[in-house]
C-alpha cells in the first residue's frame, strides 16, 4: 500500500494513475474535499497524515512549500511503518530541503526528494521528467516505482539540495518565457497586432533555440559577438518606445533594460548578448 499526502491538481494525477495501476493507495489533504473526490474513485481516505501512512511502504507528498512540507512530516512520523520509504514530491527552496533530508536521515527515516516537470495530465498518464537528490542506494532501491510514474528520471547525486535547485531552475525558465510573450503580445496590442496573430511569428522563429546555442555559450562564459549588446541594447530601446508611442507598457523589458545598461557601463557592449550572464560565470 502506498499513501499520498497532498491532493491537489499534481497530487490527483498520481493517485489516479496509481489506482490505474492496481496500486492500493490510502490519500490526505488538508482540504478533506479534495481527498473524499479520490476516495470516490477507489482511494481510501485518511483523517490525519499519522492515519494515512500506517500500513504505508512508499509515503508520497505533494506539498505547496517548505512549511507544509515540515508541518506535514511531524504529524505523520507516529504512524509511519519501520522501513517507510518517503518520497518528497514538492517544489521546495534547496537550503531547507538539505536541512530536512538531514533531519530524516538522523531519525534513522529513508527520505528522497524527487521534484517533477510535470502537469497533472502527466501525472495522470506517468509521463514528464522526475529529479531526484539523496542516497544512492536509496534512489536505486525505489528507481523501479518511480519509473512507473513518470518517462524520464534524472539522478543529480548523493548532494540532497540539488533536485530542489534545478527544478527552480526549470521552473525560473518557464516564468521567463511566459513573462516574455505577455510583453510580446502587450506590444503587439499597441500597434494594433492580434495576440494570435502577434504568436504565429512562433510557428517559424524558434527562440527557445537560445538555450541550446546562446545558452552553451554563456555557461563556458563565451561572449564573442555574433548579436553584440549595445545592438541588442538598442533594439530594446525600439521595443520600449513602440508600446509608449501606443499607449501600453512592458513589464519585463524594463528590467532587462536596466541590466543591459549596467553590463555595457562594465565595458562588455561589444561582447554578445550573451556577455549578460559575464558577472555570473566568469
Amino acid at each position: 500500500m502506498i499513501a499520498l499526502l497532498g491532493t491537489g491538481l499534481l497530487g490527483t494525477g498520481f493517485v489516479r494513475a496509481a489506482l490505474g495501476r492496481g496500486e492500493a493507495v490510502t490519500v490526505w489533504n488538508r482540504t478533506a474535499s479534495k481527498a473524499e473526490a479520490l476516495g470516490r474513485e477507489g482511494a481510501v481516505v485518511a483523517a490525519t497524515p499519522a492515519e494515512a501512512v500506517r500500513g504505508a511502504s512508499r509515503v508520497h507528498l505533494v506539498l505547496i512549500d517548505d512549511a507544509a512540507v515540515d508541518a506535514v512530516l511531524e504529524q505523520l512520523l507516529p504512524g509511519l511503518e519501520p522501513g517507510a520509504v518517503i518520497l518528497d514530491h514538492s517544489t521546495t527552496a534547496p537550503g531547507p530541503t538539505a536541512e530536512r533530508a538531514k533531519r530524516m536521515a538522523a531519525k534513522g527515516i529513508d527520505f528522497l526528494h524527487v521534484p517533477v516537470f510535470m502537469g497533472p495530465a502527466q501525472a495522470a498518464s506517468a509521463t514528464g521528467m522526475m529529479l531526484a537528490a539523496g542516497s544512492e542506494a536509496l534512489f536505486e532501491r525505489v528507481r523501479p516505482e518511480l519509473a512507473r510514474m513518470t518517462e524520464r528520471i534524472r539522478y543529480l547525486g548523493e548532494r540532497s539540495d540539488l533536485a530542489a535547485a534545478y527544478k527552480l531552475f526549470g521552473n525560473m525558465m518557464i516564468m521567463f518565457v511566459v513573462s516574455g510573450i505577455a510583453d510580446v503580445f502587450a506590444m503587439a496590442k499597441t500597434v494594433g497586432i492580434e495576440a494570435t496573430d502577434a504568436y504565429t511569428i512562433f510557428n517559424d522563429f524558434n527562440a527557445a533555440a537560445q538555450v541550446a546555442t546562446r545558452g552553451k555559450r554563456m555557461a563556458e562564459g563565451d561572449f564573442t559577438p555574433s548579436f553584440e549588446l549595445t545592438a541588442a541594447r538598442k533594439d530594446v530601446r525600439l521595443m520600449l518606445e513602440t508600446a509608449a508611442a501606443g499607449g501600453g507598457a512592458l513589464h519585463v523589458l524594463p528590467a532587462i533594460a536596466a541590466r543591459f545598461d549596467a553590463v555595457i557601463a562594465a565595458g562588455h557592449g561589444a561582447d554578445d548578448i550573451a556577455s549578460v550572464a559575464a558577472a555570473d560565470v566568469l
